[in-house]
């Protein structure tokens, strides 16, 4: 099992992360959206495709950009589609 936490709050908890280039995916209905606030942020990585972004927000505290995830991945990356990922302070935890 694996978590999500920032700011002392868990902002997803699951036992099926999709583990790629050193970050677990969450599947999406297993992420606490009371925490996610929408980006307006895109990347594109050249395998994956385009990234958006979820800003966080708990207890009045903002981390902007912390968590990411391909709306239409590639096919080579089908295996995140509906999943979101996390960084900047986000800690990953095995339970």
């Amino acid at each position: 099992m694996k978590q999500a936490i920032w700011n002392g709050a868990v902002i997803a908890e699951s036992d099926e992360t999709v583990f790629i280039e050193g970050n677990h995916y969450f599947p999406v209905n297993k992420v606490n959206k009371q925490y996610l606030q929408s980006s307006n942020t895109h990347t594109f990585c050249p395998w994956k495709g385009e990234a958006s972004y979820y800003s966080l927000e708990v207890d009045g505290k903002v981390n902007q950009d912390a968590a990411w995830y391909y709306a239409t991945p590639s096919n080579q990356a089908k295996a995140i589609k509906d999943h979101i990922a996390f960084w900047r302070g986000v800690e990953i935890k095995n339970l």
